[in-house]
């Protein structure tokens, strides 16, 4: 036997070695299943199936004076170095979630669209989303808004006409006032607050004969409950979702970087309207998130923005969801 003979049949003994054993006996194998696109979280709660969408993927300056605007630039700083983070740059998430019940699908916030926060291409990218996770915006029956940012309504409307043609609409009764009234364009023209109250117009008023108005406290839809979170903006709501004894919290814009906002509750939130209000709504839904132990869809977090809270010395520690995927 030649020695390029007996090479090839060591290798071809080998190359048998490594392959799985049904293989090596002439079984079919099943491939494995495709992985889901990079934008989308599906996971299981309890009948319910929820789908994290990302909406925008950048990268920013920050966290402060997002976070911390009430602080030393170089206080905020530090706190990002002792937790192996870059201290000047983040990739915050912007991710509406998606709930299908079994008998209605629910959008919680609407992302970017062309007008929001993070422009084009990086943000706005709702649609391709939705259609990803295997719906037609037409497949929407409910769409609800924590609040009234330009990157939570941003996505309303795409080239004038409504993106989820079919869908009906709930937000707040205390947010939509707010931004009803004319004063909101009294502010400076490179202010948020005016860039949403030009949004809110172009975007939500078109659609209020379609808008149910909801209190702390009273139900979506079975399973859903609006929650008082008062502060980042005078009518921002948080929502609790609930099935089969699992239960999802729906906090909007409760927290702008997950180490910062909730290792430092009290720190100011620079785009928060009512920076005590907003405070005290971080410590109170902090705490109940971290107490009840309840699974948090943080809209800001880095995607896919779920996860878990524990207390952590004075303030709190963001926990990501481990893999958990649908089964």
């Amino acid at each position: 036997m030649t020695e390029l003979t007996r090479r090839h049949l060591a290798a071809t003994l080998v190359a048998g070695l490594a392959l799985p054993r049904a293989a090596r006996a002439g079984i079919p194998t099943q491939a494995p299943p495709p992985s889901p696109p990079a934008g989308l979280r599906r996971i299981r709660l309890g009948a319910f199936t929820v789908t994290a969408l990302c909406d925008a993927d950048a990268v920013i300056d920050g966290p402060w004076p997002i976070v911390g605007e009430d602080r030393p630039k170089a206080e905020v700083e530090a706190l990002m170095r002792e937790n192996r983070l870059p201290p000047d740059r983040f990739a915050p998430g912007f991710t509406p979630i998606l709930v299908q019940t079994g008998r209605e699908t629910v959008l919680f916030d609407t992302g970017n669209g062309a007008v929001g926060f993070v422009p084009r291409p990086a943000g706005g990218q709702l649609a391709q989303r939705v259609r990803q996770a295997g719906l037609s915006p037409d497949a929407i029956d409910l769409v609800v808004l924590t609040h009234c940012h330009t990157d939570h309504i941003g996505g309303l409307l795409e080239d004038g006409r409504p993106l989820f043609p079919k869908a009906s609409y709930v937000m707040g009764d205390r947010e939509f006032a707010f931004w009803r009234d004319d004063d909101r364009l009294a502010g400076p023209p490179d202010g948020n607050a005016y860039k949403s109250a030009r949004v809110f117009r172009s975007h939500l008023l078109p659609l209020a004969e379609h808008i149910r108005f909801v209190s702390p406290g009273q139900t979506v839809v079975p399973g859903i409950d609006a929650v008082a979170a008062f502060g980042h903006t005078p009518g921002h709501l948080a929502f609790n979702v609930e099935s089969e004894g699992q239960r999802l919290l729906v906090w909007g814009d409760c927290a702008h970087h997950e180490v910062a906002s909730l290792a430092r509750p009290d720190w100011h939130a620079l785009f928060d309207m009512d920076k005590a209000a907003g405070a005290a709504t971080r410590r109170t839904i902090y705490d109940m998130a971290a107490t009840d132990r309840v699974l948090v869809a943080g809209y800001h977090t880095a995607f896919p923005s779920l996860g878990y809270v524990v207390r952590d010395g004075l303030g709190y520690r963001w926990i990501p969801m481990a893999d958990r995927s649908e089964r």
